[in-house]
């Protein structure tokens, strides 16, 4: 049942169309109120999604002190007399692909691209997108890829062959390079694919460009497993799961093998970290389908120990995450931060100090006055017995 409205009037026609005879049916009583015949629908339609015409009226007020029931008030005048409007006509033009927007498959389908514009709630205090919103973003582009494909079954991303056995993925390991971060406003374009990952898991990566100048400001990879959705126990992936996906492997890396964090990252004590911030409780609107908190928001968490200073004269060059253990609404979390300033020289980590407050100018090599680069290792924790949710190391860079 759709419902129109004539163009010179605000009235409302109920409709049925039939796809057998490719008519639409109208009561007898409403033919005298429909404005068009069903035989140039599809034209009007056409027409319409060329062009979308606003009508928005402007009053010509003119400014001064005028009564209202005898009472003088500053500001607009406000007479008997209606004030004179004006119509001012607010076009635009839809897109030509709208795939472009909505996601699409290039590259013989083994890449998903996907389309976004940062929006002002996703940006920071420095104006710029977070790394919880490129992270969201990523994920965001993996579920309309699995959905485009056909395979999305009835769980958060799971095939339907999993979907029958009752699995799910869930992350492992996941790590992110950002370059630059988007600006409010700013599109940016994202492609992900997957390829194996050994024998029982699956790699997903992504890179993300900036959509005006094509250039790739941020790199993503990520490892998958399988979970029973309700036994909480990971499994092996089934050879129908394993039919379903391999077709949209490629072997193919969003960061090259030796530019990949593949360091061990040291579990965090009492006595180790430099800061803990006690008391985290996940919320309800913290969980995803799978219900279990969504892994993004462990950024949020780690970030509740970092300080204030680190926040606003650095930003996150990059983040590594190992999820060790689901976390439900129910859990109180701590958070642990230790840091170490650090110098990049071709790509090697050069240990310059091991004190929390190192943010200051450190010498380089030359005796010339640099800020060093911050490097922090996080552990996000159960409260009541200490175990493991999550292991981060994140480096930041100065804004300077």
């Amino acid at each position: 049942m759709t419902s129109m409205a004539s163009s010179n009037n605000v009235n409302l026609v109920h409709c049925s169309y039939s796809q057998k005879s490719h008519h639409i049916h109208t009561p007898k009583n409403n033919l005298s109120r429909v404005g068009f015949l069903a035989s140039d629908m599809q034209n009007r339609i056409r027409i319409l999604r060329q062009s979308v015409k606003v009508k928005a009226n402007v009053g010509s007020f003119d400014k001064g002190v005028e009564t209202v029931n005898g009472k003088k008030v500053n500001g607009v005048r406000l007479g008997d007399q209606r004030e004179k409007i004006s119509s001012k006509d607010c076009s635009f033009e839809e897109p030509d692909d709208r795939g472009v927007l909505l996601g699409r498959f290039v590259e013989n389908r083994f890449v998903y691209r996907q389309t976004f514009a940062i929006r002002s709630y996703e940006i920071g205090p420095d104006k710029t997108a977070t790394m919880e919103t490129l992270m969201n973003l990523l994920q965001e582009t993996a579920l309309n890829h699995v959905t485009s494909a056909g395979l999305a079954g009835n769980g958060f991303g799971a095939t339907h062959e999993m979907s029958l056995r009752k699995l799910i993925w869930v992350v492992t390991r996941i790590h992110v390079q950002v370059e630059k971060y988007s600006s409010w406003g700013d599109v940016v374009e994202i492609d992900t694919w997957v390829n194996a990952a050994g024998k029982n898991g699956m790699r997903r990566d992504w890179i993300i460009r900036d959509f005006v100048t094509q250039k790739i400001i941020t790199r993503a990879t990520s490892t998958w497993v399988i979970m029973n959705r309700e036994t909480r126990r990971l499994s092996k992936i089934p050879d129908e799961v394993r039919n379903e996906v391999t077709p949209f492997y490629l072997n193919r890396d969003a960061i090259a093998k030796e530019k990949i964090d593949h360091e061990k990252i040291e579990k965090l004590t009492d006595e180790t970290a430099a800061r803990i911030r006690h008391g985290l409780a996940p919320s309800w609107s913290d969980m995803d389908a799978n219900q279990h908190v969504n892994n993004v928001k462990y950024i949020g968490w780690i970030l509740e120990s970092v300080p204030i200073k680190v926040l606003e004269e650095y930003y996150m060059g990059s983040i590594t995450l190992e999820y060790r253990r689901e976390c439900r609404q129910s859990d109180m979390l701590d958070s642990l931060t230790s840091m170490k300033t650090r110098l990049l020289k071709q790509d090697k980590k050069i240990p310059i100090s091991t004190t929390l407050n190192a943010c200051g100018p450190t010498p380089n090599a030359r005796g010339t006055t640099s800020t060093p680069n911050l490097e922090c290792t996080h552990l996000v924790r159960m409260q009541d017995d200490n175990v493991e949710i999550v292991r981060a190391r994140t480096v930041w860079i100065s804004k300077q």
